[in-house]
């Protein structure tokens, strides 16, 4: 019997595939990238026309391997990679490896894995688009440019270890000047007055002073406040107005990548990271019993908020179903298509809108569900009609000085039956709130009492994860697949650091910045590098050939690199000082960076080179030994943190929970530990064999999420 290959990505990914097809189809995994650039050189001959040097990934020669023998077994060979730039460019290596021709039809498309799917993908093979692999091949090789040039001045001039690459360093420049933004920041006083009053009828409600200049935020100060009080006090209310309107609320398009970060970030308080990891799994597919193994949403990476006319219709049709025509949206709508947008995949959707979370959830965990329910939510919703909500407006005159009122009813909920997308503190939206009694123009009211609130103006927030993507995604920086990997490096490599879940920039970041700032302009420059995502994206179209798109960047490019050798000068950064003592030489330790985050080092280098993990305590004395404190460590394979005794060797208790120095209610054991409990969320756990305390603890951060079961 005839046997067709077909080439993925993941193992995931080809266990579900493999479900849908007969036993004439074998599916494999490259396990991502096969071929890279060489790590140890530039891996790019510039003067070749940026020709580059490509070689096997280490760790990829048993995959490669394998696939080769699957190769020469088959009879047909289909590359199913991903559906965007960078799946294409592996398809483009993986039949470069199996010495496939250029111009067969070996490459397939699918945006969602489901046997439909699968099975209309197999009966339409093209060529591998070398436009889109030119694109990709384009980036690439910008990246290594930018990186390998630039890094070693920054090792030379500022601290060995450092790289800048063109995307990361717009982001840490974002956060830097969000930084001095809130530094330079000068808070200003202004207050409110407000009123209380009530009706005939008893009903009584708040009012807002009025009176103030257009772009006036409020009253000045309290004189002023008191002021106005002076003047209203014991007067009677009248009302002037009032003004009644329907209030339409359109539903928030299906989601794209960002979105679904950002989403994700507000309702369930998941990093960017976690969001795309478990989105991963609810695309690659799931094991939902009878009903087998099958991907439950599209395609993750997306920059589109289009849907198929299939689905639309199947949403219209759930929706009619389950609420009734009036829930269904009236007419077809779809979103201004945003300067480089590609609009190459759908939104985030559904495979199957008839599969509700309920449905599903007893096949997922938790975290799945949660993100599967978001997705559902949103789409289903996109698909409904408008909100209406009845608003009315009353202005009011207490001895001429105005005051106005304002409030709402929910007249149709239409979408937001089962859906209400959240807002960040940037956005500075405000619903109104609250429901008036019914007023009449010329109707007389009772003042309660009058109600003055001082505020400060406050700085713009520090980004947090959401709020970094989508600056990003409004300015043209990055494209899906790449704002988790910006997102970490940044973090690794020492520029910023997170408190409380917001970036802030370090000293080092800092520093960086300024010399990119000063003497590479352009590669700081959020306007220009959006223009090179531009660029690329025209090459995907056939607009501009690569070789030009990268001579016309390097040429400026590698003469300002030149002037900088030349004109940089020394940057000294200096060490925080850490409250531990050498152990050898007794002088007070420092903190520095290294590859693998902050140590400890002695400040008397070459002399002595003591350097000691940096150890973060947890306030809890070790029960185990009764001497060391807790403190968190790292895992020596992956990232994962663990909690042990200050004392290791010696004292070798370890926990995976993060200790909390409370003594429990109940047993009184010394400490408690946090973690996530079913039906509770995060919680406060006693340990202690026999003791089954438990209460309900604040949200966890995000080094924490990964520490829990």
């Amino acid at each position: 019997m005839a046997k067709n290959l077909i080439i993925v990505e993941s193992p995931a990914k080809a266990k579900t595939i493999e479900k849908f097809l007969g036993r004439n189809y074998t599916v494999k995994a490259s396990m991502g990238h096969v071929r890279d650039l060489p790590k140890s050189q530039l891996g790019v001959d510039v003067e070749a026309g940026f020709s580059p040097k490509y070689i096997t990934i280490r760790g990829k020669g048993e995959v490669l391997k394998e696939l080769r023998e699957a190769a020469k077994k088959a009879d047909k060979i289909l590359l199913a990679t991903d559906p965007d730039r960078e799946g294409e460019a592996i398809s483009w290596h993986l039949a470069e490896l199996l010495k496939i021709e250029g111009d067969q039809p070996v490459r397939i498309e699918f945006h969602e894995i489901t046997k439909d799917a699968i099975q209309r993908a197999i009966k339409k093979p093209r060529p591998i688009a070398s436009a889109r692999v030119d694109a990709q091949q384009a980036r690439r090789i910008l990246d290594r440019l930018v990186g390998y040039k630039l890094s070693p001045l920054l090792w030379r001039k500022v601290r060995r270890g450092l790289s800048a690459g063109r995307v990361q360093s717009v982001a840490v420049r974002l956060i830097v000047d969000r930084d001095r933004e809130i530094d330079a920041f000068v808070a200003e006083e202004y207050w409110t007055l407000g009123a209380k009053v009530a009706a005939a009828s008893g009903t009584s409600f708040e009012a807002r002073y009025a009176g103030l200049a257009e772009g006036r935020r409020g009253l000045a100060n309290e004189a002023e406040t008191n002021a106005v009080m002076a003047a209203v006090q014991g007067s009677p209310i009248v009302v002037k107005a009032v003004k009644r309107r329907e209030k339409r609320r359109n539903p928030a398009f299906p989601f794209t990548t960002s979105n679904l970060q950002q989403e994700a970030a507000r309702k369930l308080g998941f990093t960017v990271r976690r969001t795309m990891s478990i989105a991963q799994q609810l695309y690659e597919g799931l094991d939902l019993g009878e009903a087998g193994t099958t991907g439950l949403v599209t395609y993750i990476r997306t920059d589109s908020t289009r849907i198929a006319a299939e689905a639309e219709e199947a949403a219209r049709a759930y929706i009619l179903a389950t609420w009734g025509e009036e829930y269904n949206a009236p007419t077809h709508r779809e979103a201004e298509k945003r300067a480089g947008e590609q609009g190459a995949h759908e939104a985030i959707r559904p495979t199957v809108v008839e599969r509700t979370p309920e449905s599903v959830k007893s096949f997922l965990t938790s975290d799945q569900y949660k993100l599967y329910k978001l997705v559902w939510d949103r789409f289903v919703a996109s698909q409904m009609a408008p909100a209406v909500m009845d608003t009315v407006t009353a202005d009011l005159l207490v001895a001429e000085v105005p005051f106005r009122a304002s409030g709402q009813t929910m007249k149709f909920p239409g979408f937001m039956k089962i859906y209400t997308e959240g807002s960040d503190e940037e956005s500075g939206e405000r619903e109104e709130e609250g429901v008036l009694p019914e007023l009449v123009e010329g109707q007389s009211l009772t003042l309660l009492d009058l109600l003055p609130k001082q505020h400060f103006t406050q700085p713009p927030p520090r980004f947090s994860e959401a709020m970094l993507v989508k600056a990003l995604e409004e300015r043209g920086i990055g494209r899906p697949s790449t704002y988790v990997p910006i997102i970490e490096t940044i973090q690794a490599r020492g520029y910023v650091e997170k408190e409380e879940k917001r970036f802030r920039a370090t000293e080092l970041g800092r520093k960086v910045i300024q010399i990119l700032t000063e003497y590479f302009p352009s590669i700081i420059d959020v306007a220009f590098t959006a223009q090179m995502e531009q660029s690329l994206d025209q090459v995907e179209e056939g607009g501009q050939e690569w070789q030009r798109v990268l001579g016309e960047f390097f040429a400026p490019f590698e003469q300002t690199l030149k002037e900088a050798e030349e004109k940089v000068g020394g940057f000294e950064l200096e060490d925080e000082e850490s409250d531990v003592d050498c152990d050898k030489c007794g002088r007070r330790m420092v903190i520095k960076w290294g590859r693998f985050g902050k140590f400890l080092a002695c400040p008397g280098f070459p002399e002595c080179r003591n350097t000691k993990p940096l150890l973060e305590e947890t306030g809890v004395t070790c029960p185990q030994c009764g001497e060391g404190k807790i403190v968190e460590r790292k895992a020596k394979k992956g990232s994962r943190k663990f909690y042990g005794c200050s004392r290791y060797p010696d004292c070798e208790f370890i926990s995976w929970e993060k200790p909390v120095a409370r003594p429990c209610p109940e047993c009184g054991a010394s400490f408690l530990v946090l973690k996530k409990v079913k039906e509770i969320g995060p919680a406060l756990v006693c340990k202690t064999e026999g003791c089954s305390y438990v209460e309900a603890a604040p949200e966890m951060n995000d080094a924490e999420e990964g520490n829990v079961s």
